[in-house]
């Protein structure tokens, strides 16, 4: 598992959303051309929209064999299906009814109105997970070729809040979270043993109320404190930032990616 992350800084959020589309594009590509198929997570958040909405809009899409993708979520917001607030509905609007993905390898997370409670859905979604692993894969989930995770301003992850139970999970791969300290506070995440599995890692953070989580994540603290510094990929773990979420980072760890 990697050690140390890298860290790519971008001008702006525009550039950095753009610059994440056209990774993300290049990243699917090559995961089908090597396996004949890819498994991708999807965040929520503005920055995880934005870079879906950029991919949607470059001709990049085009080289991506979709019918190929998997397609999930790192976590939910516990709501009824096509609430607005719901990151598969946001997904949705952004990209993925805007490419010829085959509708039974889009896997979202279990919506409130479906008939169980959350955590009957998120033991519903762990088992959708584990139907789909190979003999390769461990730890009840599919590898992830790439797993997106947007970085909060307190630095949870999915929807892993800092001192939260939810983070002392190694059992369950997907774990139904209450009492989030953002609303709305009934979710489903996956857990962080589960975000580990993962060949890659992205995490995407734009603005300056980011600016001191990105610093405590790349720093020594620890994953209960700080959530995002426990998210790391079994092969790269990749933080996307733009300056102002980049400014309290120490000196010389991240690399500039434009002017």
């Amino acid at each position: 598992m990697t050690a140390v992350p890298g860290v790519v800084v971008h001008a702006d959020a525009r550039l950095l959303a753009a610059a994440a589309a056209a990774r993300l594009a290049t990243g699917l590509v090559d995961a089908i051309a090597a396996q004949g198929t890819a498994h991708l997570a999807l965040t929520g958040g503005g920055i995880g929209t934005a870079t879906l909405a950029a991919l949607a809009a470059t001709p990049a899409r085009d080289a991506v064999d979709w019918r190929a993708l998997h397609v999930w979520w790192s976590d939910e917001r516990f709501l009824p299906s096509g609430d607005p607030e719901r990151n598969e509905t946001q997904a949705r609007a952004a990209l993925l009814d805007r490419v010829p993905l085959d509708p039974a390898r889009v896997h979202p997370i279990p919506a409130s109105d479906d008939g169980a409670d959350v955590d009957a859905a998120a033991a519903a979604y762990a088992e959708e997970l584990l139907a789909a692993t190979g003999p390769g894969d461990r730890g009840g989930v599919p590898a992830f070729d790439i797993l997106l995770l947007g970085v909060g301003p307190d630095a949870h992850v999915a929807s892993l809040f800092p001192e939260h139970p939810a983070l002392y999970e190694t059992e369950r791969t997907v774990i139904g979270v209450r009492g989030a300290p953002k609303p709305p506070p009934v979710r489903i995440s996956l857990s962080m043993p589960a975000i580990r599995q993962a060949q890659a890692v992205w995490l995407l953070a734009a603005g300056p109320e980011k600016a001191a989580a990105v610093a405590l994540a790349l720093s020594t603290a620890g994953e209960v404190a700080v959530p995002a510094a426990g998210a790391r990929g079994q092969r790269h773990t990749l933080w996307l930032l733009d300056r102002a979420a980049a400014a309290d980072i120490p000196r010389g760890l991240a690399r500039p990616a434009s002017p």
